[in-house]
């Protein structure tokens, strides 16, 4: 009992932390807009009043799940083929040297560069913002499965083989138990920096979704409005991650809890 209440107050003290450091950040935003005029940097009550304005229009709702749509796609297809491959090239350590330099130059281009290329293959489509997203967390999530499959070990290995498993069992049952938490480390990050990318993407290439209203918005010098949509997008990731994606974490790796951690 003495523990769950410290764990209580320490989960109500942060959430107080955080209420005070949005008041700050507020004000400091309020006071900013004051010295500047609307159309440069509108202030959080114009803003909060462009953001009610769009919410209470159909597009903007058709919009804000075209942009999570394209997302989550890239993210699926992201997990799809990260994962694997980071198995196999962690579990092969020749196929590892080898496709590792191709990894260094995947992650050496941005995004933007990324979403220039996307234009030109796919066109004004959803798939050019999905394969943005893609490119930007595939990586991640690769490189992350595959440190992960280094902590294996060899004696867990050396075992199955003596029981002659085959290698897509030692891969099952073994490989892939032992990268879940990194890998869904890797996930966190990657879901959000998808959705960042989605803008650029958006921006880019694409005739829908939030970053071409960013656009839109920008064109016509509507700045409140751009304010409105990033921190619609804002909104929704910081959902994402105190609602779900942390606490699924929690409860999935509760057992890598040090003992006496509160």
């Amino acid at each position: 009992m003495p523990i769950r209440h410290t764990a209580r107050e320490r989960r109500f003290r942060v959430l107080v932390l955080r209420v005070a450091l949005l008041a700050v950040l507020l004000a400091i935003w309020q006071i900013a807009s004051l010295g500047a005029p609307a159309f440069v940097l509108p202030g959080p009550a114009r803003v909060y009043s462009a953001w009610s304005s769009l919410v209470a229009t159909d597009s903007f709702w058709t919009d804000f799940g075209i942009t999570f749509w394209r997302v989550f796609m890239g993210f699926v297809i992201a997990t799809v083929v990260g994962v694997p491959l980071g198995l196999v090239l962690g579990a092969s350590e020749k196929l590892g040297e080898f496709f590792e330099p191709v990894l260094s130059v995947i992650n050496t281009v941005s995004s933007s560069i990324w979403a220039i290329f996307a234009l030109i293959w796919f066109g004004l489509s959803d798939w050019t913002t999905i394969f943005v997203v893609f490119m930007t967390a595939m990586p991640l999530i690769l490189t992350n499965v595959w440190q992960g499959t280094r902590t294996v070990n060899a004696d867990f290995v050396e075992l199955a083989q003596t029981f002659r498993m085959s290698r897509a069992q030692v891969l099952t049952k073994i490989y892939l138990p032992t990268i879940l938490p990194p890998f869904f480390s890797a996930a966190r990050l990657a879901f959000g920096f998808g959705a960042r990318v989605s803008l650029v993407a958006e921006t880019l290439g694409a005739s829908s979704g939030i970053g071409y209203r960013l656009r839109q918005a920008a064109d016509l010098v509507q700045t409140d409005q751009v304010f409105a949509w990033t921190l619609t997008l804002v909104a929704l990731m910081i959902a994402l991650e105190a609602l779900v994606l942390k606490p699924l974490e929690q409860r999935l790796f509760a057992w890598k809890k040090r003992p006496g951690a509160q």
